[in-house]
């Protein structure tokens, strides 16, 4: 037994989606045994755009039921059958959310028209309710009306279940582990299972073979799957509009983050947000000040002149100053760790030479300070992270020269190399950009042992 469904709401994406028009038509396979259609109160606004589409307004749900008050209906025609909608994903989740917020529990196994229309009726160049229908010749009266797009999916469902070779995909689309239900309607089930279980990148393209959505995982497969379980608003969208995937393995998550970082600077995809942003940075500056004290301090880049060095939070300008304090035995004070103090008391920092109430040591301290800037400007060096490829017969490398990077590469293990011109050689060259640079700098710092640097002439 089957019930096909269609619902209007208010078009808030999933979760702020609410219900103003619902029809079931429960169907035994050769005609309707019963039907539910109403009107329902979204206790909202309906927003002008949404009416413009539907038809329905303020005026017309305003004395329609509320959901809590046709809810055992609901669940009273739908027991015990498979829910079917155009698209069901939508549909069934709206539902089961909205149920959710009134204290009921919606649970049904689902089909989606969408996708097995694609299978049982290949070659349409589209497969929306309103294009399928045209094609098929089905009709479809009161287009964007609950009662008319659950009567036209019924007559539609009725054919697919009369096409050849229904049966053998009818068992497969309802067999819990086949994964049909999960998959976006628009995106071939084949499509997902060529996917590895490795780390890398995957790239969600539209019908037209666009990126759309650039991502990064340790599990390819396993991260993909988990857009199509997420419910919000944005992927919901995004796996709508999703025909295609694509893959590349990095063998590690290092390369697969900085992989990530370009792709989405090179294809700019829809669906990416957090890339597009401009990092905040940050610089460390030196500056005299009238007593003739060097002082180490920090700000935003654009207001640090000649930046000693660059940082992409507070924190960590902070962090790298009190650990100069402590190596050179600098003051607190005048590394502006502590501010409006006469003498300084920092918590971490116990050694200094008294120069923040003495100024006999202005010669000795401004020197160490000249120390400290020495160190940073000599601070560049050339050097590999070694990670893991991406089979066990390879290794994987990623090459900074002259604390630039220079991109990544895979080399066999049995190839022996000691300089880094053998090296340039497995190269596939990237740009540096400021986000490439945080991801490197943020790993040297957590995996210093995988950090191999070379000494005079490229030489380990």
């Amino acid at each position: 037994m089957y019930c096909i469904v269609d619902i209007e709401t208010t078009g808030n994406g999933i979760k702020g989606n609410r219900i103003t028009e619902i029809s079931i038509f429960k169907y035994d396979g050769h005609g309707v045994v019963d039907e539910f259609t109403s009107l329902v109160n979204p206790e909202c606004e309906i927003p002008y755009f949404i009416t413009g589409l539907t038809g329905i307004d303020n005026a017309m749900v305003r004395n329609a039921p509320k959901l809590d008050e046709i809810a055992p209906r609901i669940l009273e025609i739908t027991k015990d059958t498979i829910f079917v909608a155009h698209s069901v994903h939508f549909d069934y989740n709206v539902i089961k959310n909205e149920f959710q917020l009134i204290g009921f529990e919606f649970i049904r196994k689902k089909l989606c028209t969408v996708r097995l229309s694609r299978k049982l009726l290949p070659g349409y160049t589209s497969y929306s309710l309103g294009k399928l229908c045209s094609a098929l010749a089905i009709p479809l009266t009161d287009r964007h009306r609950a009662r008319g797009d659950a009567h036209a999916t019924m007559l539609l469902f009725h054919k697919l279940l009369r096409s050849d070779n229904a049966d053998k995909i009818f068992k497969s689309f309802l067999n819990a582990r086949s994964q049909e239900a999960t998959l976006p309607p628009s995106l071939p089930k084949e499509e997902f299972e060529k996917l590895p279980s490795t780390p890398g990148i995957y790239y969600f393209k539209d019908r037209k073979g666009a990126i759309i959505y650039v991502g990064k995982a340790i599990n390819i497969k396993k991260r993909v799957l988990s857009h199509f379980y997420d419910k919000s608003t944005k992927e919901i969208s995004l796996c709508a509009e999703t025909s295609f995937l694509d893959f590349e393995e990095t063998g590690s998550e290092l390369i697969a983050l900085l992989l990530e970082s370009a792709e989405i600077k090179d294809h700019y995809p829809k669906y990416n947000r957090a890339q597009k942003r401009n990092i905040q940075q940050y610089g460390i500056f030196s500056y005299v000040d009238r007593n003739g004290i060097i002082h180490l301090a920090f700000n935003k880049l654009k207001l640090a002149p000649n930046p000693l060095k660059r940082f992409y939070s507070v924190t960590e300008c902070r962090l790298f100053l009190e650990s100069l304090c402590e190596t050179f035995e600098l003051c607190p004070k005048y590394c502006h760790l502590q501010e409006n103090i006469t003498i300084c008391s920092h918590y971490k920092i116990k050694q200094c030479i008294g120069i923040c109430s003495d100024l006999r040591y202005l010669s000795e301290y401004n020197e160490r300070v000249i120390n400290a800037m020495n160190f940073i400007e000599n601070e560049k060096s050339d050097y590999i992270i070694k990670t893991k490829g991406r089979n066990l017969e390879e290794e994987a490398f990623i090459l900074i020269q002259n604390n630039v990077y220079a991109g990544y590469g895979f080399i066999p293990k049995n190839i022996t190399i000691t300089h880094v011109e053998d090296f340039e050689a497995f190269l596939i060259k990237q740009k540096s950009t400021l986000e490439t640079e945080r991801l490197i700098t943020s790993y040297t710092l957590k995996h210093p042992k995988k950090v191999l640097r070379f000494i005079e002439d490229g030489v380990f």
